[in-house]
């Protein structure tokens, strides 16, 4: 086999390597269908389309099935099968269908609630962490303000997000509160979305910036309480730009 040969025959499998698996594309058209209201609580799952591919075999269905049960998107009930739940019954933290919400009709009232989530743990976090933080939560969160400042000219690209999830999931954990910790994907959930569904802007809030870095300075020198008030400002700052750019949008 030539150099050439063998790079094209790597190439090809390095990209059919990236393209997503049947489960994984059932398992996206499916739940999709259930977050946007495509298919109504207590319809059954349509029949898989896979736009004129494989149809996926009754293994993965059942897997797929199984995952939408896990996430409480649909009840299983024998001779019924797969029937969509209401919105009630949904593990609505789970990140795939925050994800699925941030695809939906819905996304603005979705990540409104995911602020005021933010809102109630982020300051909280902010404060516990002041006495628990340790010199590498210090140094993360002090780096990752950096980072974002750096990138600030491009706040809608993934290093800037790249950033940001680093800052709020290191302060999440310097809080020394696991339920807090666990919240993580959550909040990248959240900050992922805004950048995928152009809900950034192309610069980023100098004030919001310094904020970030005076969170982390206020948590190295054991302010609590200034870390939970400056925090509040971070969060809140963040809910009001997406309501600021979706008006743009409309």
């Amino acid at each position: 086999m030539t150099s050439a040969t063998s790079l094209i025959t790597a190439a090809s499998g390095a990209a059919a390597a990236n393209e997503p698996s049947l489960h994984d594309r059932l398992l996206d058209e499916w739940g999709m269908a259930v977050v946007s209201g495509a298919v109504a609580t207590g319809e059954r799952l349509p029949e898989p389309n896979m736009d004129g591919d494989a149809t996926p075999s009754r293994t993965v269905t059942r897997e797929v099935t199984r995952v939408l049960e896990s996430m409480g998107l649909v009840s299983v009930k024998r001779k019924a099968g797969a029937t969509a739940n209401p919105i009630e019954q949904w593990n609505i933290l789970d990140p795939q269908v925050i994800q699925w919400r941030l695809r939906g009709p819905h996304r603005i009232s979705a990540l409104h609630e995911l602020s005021q989530l933010r809102a109630a743990v982020e300051p909280a976090a902010a404060r516990l962490a002041a006495s628990h933080a340790t010199a590498e939560h210090w140094a993360t969160l002090t780096r990752a303000a950096i980072d974002m400042v750096a990138h600030s000219d491009h706040a809608d690209e993934a290093e800037y997000l790249d950033a940001d999830i680093l800052f709020h999931r290191t302060l999440l954990e310097a809080s020394g509160n696991l339920m807090f910790a666990a919240l993580g994907d959550v909040i990248a959930s959240t900050l992922t979305g805004r950048t995928h569904h152009e809900l950034m802007p192309k610069v980023a809030d100098q004030t919001a910036l310094s904020w970030h870095t005076e969170v982390a300075a206020l948590i190295r020198k054991g302010d609590g309480s200034a870390a939970e008030t400056t925090m509040r400002q971070i969060v809140s700052e963040s809910d009001q730009a997406i309501s600021h750019i979706a008006g743009d949008q409309r």
